[in-house]
């Protein structure tokens, strides 16, 4: 591809409007330093020198899109608490609409602490409610998506399921259903507990691990043959369009139809995989919402996931840096 297309692909990105809805979490981070062992238990001592949130989960893929330009959306169901604030207005401060974001006292906001000390985690303590959501609810969420839908369309909606109950079959059948309607492109990024319910979705995208959980499947050998009959097992139970497999370091692997591929990792110096599938399906829904091309997609989002790979802790990607290793990497 031409490196003028990349800029203008780059440009483009700013028309779109893109809708995130699934599990949002806030990311805390105590840093600290480690110089002995604590005399109570065999534990070290982690002395905090800073703390640090951060937005995690669909909140995060929301902060990846809008780090590329893209007028991002972001709707969930969030707790009425402090952790919720704080959530709201790290989203606020980087221009995301949080206007679908819907509180509740009868949920707390997911909030997963992490004790750091010389760049490792230590410790991480979660607090959150994973139970699905009530049905008072679920029609709350769906009538104010409809209401999106119709003053504001946007060009795809990205399901981020973190099996936290926001995301119920029955919302996914529903919220499917009115983005064919509204010919908005979906894409998801699934977990175990409603791996099969995202039927006739555009783009579906696990990791390998959670389809061979989601399948049953104990296969060892991983190429094109073995990849293939994972995505026609996909396509009998999803009736999808395109299944596109995250292979950890093997890189990724995608295919539409006839057309399948893999596509190599590129050497990175790996800090960090935390973060790093929502930053590739925030890219590949991007880039294949603004050219339909999904190879283009699945090479950019891998080249992206490995970027951000190179921080410490969920992180976006960088919008320049990105546009230079694509200028790069793909000419």
């Amino acid at each position: 591809m031409p490196a003028t297309d990349f800029k203008i692909l780059f440009e483009q990105f700013n028309q779109l409007k893109v809708a995130i809805i699934g599990d949002v979490m806030l990311d805390t981070y105590w840093w600290g330093h480690t110089d002995r062992i604590s005399p109570e238990a065999p534990v070290p001592v982690v002395a905090l020198d800073k703390k640090e949130q951060r937005v995690g989960g669909a909140a995060n893929v929301a902060l990846n899109t809008a780090s590329l330009g893209a007028i991002t959306t972001i709707i969930s169901v969030i707790g009425n608490d402090e952790d919720a604030n704080s959530l709201t207005g790290l989203l606020n401060g980087h221009q995301i609409n949080t206007q679908y974001l819907l509180r509740t006292p009868d949920r707390i906001t997911t909030n997963k602490t992490r004790i750091m000390s010389r760049n490792q985690q230590m410790m991480r303590l979660d607090s959150e409610n994973t139970h699905d959501i009530s049905t008072e609810l679920e029609n709350q969420l769906l009538e104010s998506v409809q209401h999106y839908f119709e003053n504001d369309r946007p060009d795809v909606l990205i399901f981020e399921d973190y099996n936290k109950g926001v995301l119920t079959e029955s919302l996914i059948a529903k919220l499917i259903a009115l983005c064919q309607k509204y010919s908005v492109v979906t894409t998801v990024d699934p977990k175990r507990k409603n791996f099969l319910s995202f039927k006739g979705v555009d783009i579906f995208k696990p990791n390998l691990k959670e389809v061979k959980e989601g399948l049953n499947l104990l296969i060892e050998k991983i190429d094109l043959g073995t990849l293939d009959q994972m995505h026609q097992a996909l396509h009998n139970a999803l009736g999808h369009h395109i299944s596109f497999i995250t292979l950890s370091e093997k890189g990724v692997f995608y295919q539409m139809q006839d057309e399948a591929k893999i596509i190599p990792t590129h050497v990175r110096n790996i800090a960090d995989v935390s973060g790093a599938g929502d930053t590739v399906i925030a890219v590949a829904s991007l880039v294949y919402a603004a050219t339909r091309n999904m190879h283009l997609a699945a090479d950019m989002a891998n080249i992206a996931g490995g970027l951000v790979c190179e921080e410490v802790g969920t992180a976006a990607i960088n919008k320049q840096l990105f546009l230079e290793e694509c200028l790069l990497l793909l000419k």
